[in-house]
């Protein structure tokens, strides 16, 4: 190499370093841009609502800022240890839905647990906040597409934080951009060299296990409780109502994705030969699914529809009272679970051993077609038939939740 050449390097590495020196000095200037350039691909993400969109501009901008760190950092990326004290200061950072969050609440109260006197923070979402807000284990709740909630979380210090992301790449940016020096993270692509623990993610483990595994680098952990959501006082007296006699199902038609749904006719039919039998029927869902509430309610007009009425913390409670729940693949399902309340449960292109409830107090209907489950890091790939789901029966779901219930 030539005398020019190394001075070239040497002029580079040294560009880099006073880059970083400078951004250092300023750190929390430096983070609050970095929070601005960040909660753009968040609101694109969240309004446009497409888990193609998402993984395209995660693939791209996610991908490219995982790189720039690595090209201009490289040496700081995977330095950070364990700390030999008790934290004073946690973030876990999730992203999505309903369903991972629930899954997350054990590993937040065994990190509790281990260090009492630790603020644990969460960096979540609008669509899953509700759940968080039931946690006792929290400190400050953070929405990373509300932007001056993403720009403090950020300016804040952390002695370490776990990015419970599978997949995308955003999430573990931020991460890094906390400058904490403990970073723990699924290693499941190249967001991986944003962390200094990188940990092992597989699909046929059950989601709950799979966030304990994570925080296994801060706490002890134990296995997955029965219970882990208490569910509290009904939201009024209308609630209350159907709980006066006789036995209640409540069933829960909605799915995040259309491949997911079973439909309301089916639903419907279903409440119907349920409600002949004697069991009371609650519709739970959002406002999304009042259409399927409506076939429901069409079917079985003794249903009591709740959909679009409930808050999280509402539903917790309700499902808490009931002595079954219906559903197909669904956040609503996961809360049920999570409150130790039986379970019958449709799956078809969603991934079983990863989501379905585990337990005798479960019971789950799959007809393990060849091309099923297609879901994978949460991408289900559109479907016309969806045999998986279209030929599970009416009668064998009334007949799972009868034996169920005895």
């Amino acid at each position: 190499m030539t005398d020019k050449e190394k001075n070239s390097l040497e002029i580079t590495a040294n560009s880099h370093d006073n880059l970083f020196y400078s951004l250092e000095q300023n750190y929390r200037v430096a983070l609050v841009f970095s929070g601005l350039a960040l909660y753009p691909c968040f609101v694109i993400i969240r309004v446009m609502d497409k888990i193609g969109f998402l993984k395209a501009v995660d693939g791209f901008v996610g991908s490219s800022l995982v790189s720039i760190i690595g090209y201009l950092r490289p040496g700081n990326l995977s330095s950070g240890t364990t700390a030999a004290g008790a934290p004073g200061r946690i973030l876990v950072i999730r992203p999505g839905g309903i369903g991972d969050a629930v899954l997350l609440l054990p590993a937040l109260r065994q990190i509790k647990a281990r260090y009492p006197n630790v603020q644990i923070d969460i960096l979540c979402e609008k669509r899953n906040h509700g759940i968080f807000q039931m946690s006792e284990a929290l400190g400050e709740i953070y929405l990373y597409d509300t932007k001056l909630d993403l720009i403090k979380c950020l300016s804040n210090t952390y002695d370490a934080v776990i990015d419970t992301e599978q997949w995308h790449r955003l999430s573990a940016v931020a991460a890094y951009l906390t400058g904490a020096h403990v970073r723990i993270g699924f290693n499941t692509n190249d967001r991986g060299r944003l962390f200094t623990h990188k940990i092992p993610y597989s699909h046929d483990e059950y989601e709950g296990r799979s966030f304990l595994n994570l925080i296994a680098a801060v706490a002890e952990i134990d296995g997955l409780p029965d219970v882990f959501l208490a569910g509290e006082a009904l939201i009024d007296t209308y609630g209350r109502e159907i709980f006066k006699t006789g036995r209640t199902v409540a069933i829960a038609p909605g799915a995040s994705v259309k491949e997911r749904r079973w439909g309301g006719e089916n639903f419907g039919l279903a409440a119907r030969q349920l409600s002949e039998s004697g069991f009371n029927i609650l519709i739970l869902g959002s406002q999304a699914d009042k259409s399927d509430a409506l076939t429901i309610k069409g079917r079985c007009p003794k249903a009591v529809d709740l959909t679009g009425s409930t808050s999280l913390k509402d539903t917790a409670a309700i499902l808490k009272r009931v002595d079954a729940q219906l559903s197909a693949d669904s956040g609503i399902l996961h809360i049920a679970y999570a409150c130790g309340t039986k379970t019958v449960s449709l799956f078809g292109a969603g991934r079983q051993k990863k989501w379905a409830p585990v337990g005798n107090r479960h019971r789950i209907i799959n007809k393990r077609l060849p091309c099923s489950p297609c879901t994978k890091f949460g991408y289900t790939p559109p479907c016309n038939s969806v045999k998986c789901l279209t030929q599970i029966t009416v009668d064998e779901v009334v007949s799972e939740v009868r034996d169920l219930l005895g």
